[in-house]
């Protein structure tokens, strides 16, 4: 069976009451301090979804 059909197992109450915290979160609630900001050459590098290459291979 490959990763893509396994069925996912039940979250845990832990897992739902965790959700249902960040549910309650704003954007502004969010800490992105930990993200390191792109450079100017990387973001040059970025793309529109609809203009990168459909180069899709799906393992079978």
């Amino acid at each position: 069976m490959s990763n893509f059909t396994k069925p996912i197992p039940p979250l845990t109450p832990e897992q739902i009451a965790e959700i249902e915290e960040l549910s309650k979160m704003t954007d502004d609630d969010i800490d992105f301090s930990d993200i390191p900001r792109l450079t100017k050459e990387e973001l040059k590098k970025f793309k529109p979804a609809r203009l990168r290459k459909k180069n899709l291979k799906i393992a079978g």
